[in-house]
């Protein structure tokens, strides 16, 4: 009667035991679970991923620094003249005020009660582009650089006349001429322009080149100047570079 009862219980037990195992195996292999299996293996998985992504992105940089850094090479390579050694004393009788950075340079000088001041842009290139009569391009066109100059002669009173000017080598050519008058607004000033220089008389026109070449501003001084300028332009370059590194080194 024991050993039944015994029996009886084994057999309940292992019954129990048996369907808890065919339960667990049912929710293990639930198709569900199978397409998401190994869900712990999931964040090796998203560092592997981020770690290729960051491996890349510093090879980009590395080889971004390594481009930048022969750029900056070849451009430190290129042979400045000496512009110091070019004009003799007394030749330029402006001073310059050249700051790192900024896209013009300024000169000034004072000339019998005069101050005169010339602001200078970075230079660009002009392609002439002019047929002959037969519409044939013989040369092919031409190119050369010319400067924007806005140059200004201001008398004690504060009184000035501004004169917006293009150079170029050997050659200064007047766009245009006002008259500025001290604490002018705006509005003032541009009413103040003035006729259109190229409908002035020619003679009157000689009168103002002549002008500012008494003053300084001349053939000469403009040729510096491109020499001057186009060393600025490589200059302003290699800081631009220099800042992109700086930034990609940080």
């Amino acid at each position: 009667m024991a050993f039944a009862l015994c029996i009886r219980r084994s057999a309940t037990k292992f019954a129990s035991t048996n369907g808890r195992v065919r339960s667990i195996s049912a929710v293990v292999n639930r198709p569900s679970l199978a397409r998401n299996s190994s869900p712990l293996l999931r964040p090796f998985a998203s560092r592997g991923f981020l770690y290729s992504t960051a491996i890349d992105r510093l090879s980009s940089e590395q080889t971004l620094l390594r481009v930048i850094d022969t750029e900056i090479n070849s451009a430190l390579q290129i042979d400045d003249r000496d512009l110091d050694e070019e004009m003799t004393p007394g030749s330029f009788p402006f001073r310059i005020e050249d700051n790192p950075g900024r896209q013009t340079v300024t000169l000034t000088r004072d000339y019998n009660g005069e101050h005169i001041k010339v602001v200078v842009s970075m230079p660009s290139l002009v392609t002439d582009e002019s047929d002959d009569d037969d519409g044939d391009d013989v040369d092919g066109p031409s190119n050369e650089s010319s400067i924007p100059l806005v140059v200004t002669v201001t008398k004690k009173s504060g009184l000035s006349l501004e004169f917006s000017c293009m150079a170029f080598p050997d050659e200064i050519a007047i766009d245009a001429l006002s008259v500025k008058h001290p604490g002018d607004s705006l509005e003032d000033q541009m009413a103040n322009e003035g006729p259109d220089f190229e409908d002035l008389d020619e003679n009157l026109k000689k009168t103002f080149y002549k002008f500012l070449e008494i003053r300084g501003v001349k053939a000469s001084t403009t040729n510096f100047l491109h020499e001057y300028m186009m060393r600025k332009v490589k200059q302003e370059y290699v800081l631009w570079l220099k800042n992109v590194k700086k930034f990609m080194e940080e």
